[in-house]
């Protein structure tokens, strides 16, 4: 049976194109449903307030740091969305007087231009720079890590990637994307040899860190929630990580306060994850794979999936 046409984005594959059991099974899920579908290698944690939410978040990144020593470096890989953790992470450092010059960061991913290169710190949606500005600049200078030790998807792609082989990752943090992705592993367009199906879950698997078209979904959320809508500023293409690297790290962790996507994404993926569903017209859905994912929620914020007119 051929698969739907995507609703939002004739020209890609997204969710919308999955079988429609799938999406009748999501709908009907409820927020006490979510917290039963963990099962050994995907934990779900829930959180009652946004305080013990974003300190979690925090801590990742402390206990990841406290593990690196000079002969064997560790680090994490950070998101931008959400960023209210890292503050946090910079006061916790600060307080507790860490030692972080042998830790290592990985930023995810960053904005590229119409010529195909990243774009400058200045820029104002730049994600190095965000990282930099909220986290790594209010660090106190004998505490920080060396600028070589903050990794970020610009220049030499290879390098970036080769760095996952040299440095432990203990944890790829991420947000959850209104399009289901980490980083901008964004669904592939509908064209060429994808035009009847998307690629296989093995096949979307072999993607490593690389420049990648933007779903208009993702365009649009960014233009949302970064830019006060306007598209014309957000650039439609980006580098990434890839699963390639994700896989690498020993933890992927998923941070949804319900701010980046809705009731219905939230469930989709943590069902498919649960049941062992993965489809690369939702990104998210191929950590089922992954051998240690924890899907972290702000309770309050995984609200009902509803038919209601405002």
């Amino acid at each position: 049976m051929s698969r739907s046409i995507s609703k939002v984005a004739p020209g890609w594959w997204d969710y919308t194109t999955l079988d429609s059991e799938i999406l009748d099974d999501t709908a009907r899920v409820t927020a006490r449903d979510i917290e039963q579908l963990a099962r050994p290698g995907f934990r779900v944690v829930m959180y009652d307030s946004l305080e013990d939410f974003y300190l979690a978040e925090a801590l990742e990144y402390i206990s990841a740091w406290k593990q690196s020593t000079a002969d064997n470096p560790a680090g994490i890989c950070g998101p931008i969305g959400p960023t209210e953790q890292l503050p946090l992470v910079a006061r916790l450092v600060n307080e507790l007087e860490l030692d972080i010059r042998s830790a290592h960061f990985w930023g995810m991913d960053e904005w590229v231009d119409a010529q195909g290169v990243s774009v400058p710190a200045t820029h104002p949606l730049s994600f190095a720079r965000a990282d930099m500005a909220l986290c790594f600049d209010r660090i106190k200078p004998e505490l920080q890590m060396p600028e070589s030790h903050l990794h970020f998807p610009t220049g030499d792609l290879e390098a970036y990637s080769n760095s996952y082989d040299e440095i432990r990752c203990l944890v790829m943090q991420g947000g959850q994307g209104d399009v289901k992705h980490w980083a901008f592993n964004d669904p592939p367009k509908r064209e060429g040899q994808y035009q009847d199906a998307p690629p296989s879950p093995e096949e979307y698997r072999k993607l490593k860190t690389r420049v990648t078209d933007l779903h208009p979904m993702t365009i649009i959320q960014n233009a949302r929630t970064s830019g006060g809508g306007q598209v014309a500023l957000v650039p439609t293409r980006a580098a990434t990580v890839g699963p390639v690297e994700t896989w690498k790290a020993e933890k992927v962790s998923i941070w949804q306060a319900g701010n980046h996507d809705n009731p219905f994404g939230m469930r989709l993926t943590t069902l498919m994850i649960s049941k062992k569903l993965p489809d690369p017209s939702v990104p998210m859905s191929l950590l089922a794979d992954h051998p240690n994912v924890q899907f972290n929620f702000y309770r309050p914020g995984i609200g009902v999936v509803e038919t209601e007119m405002h």
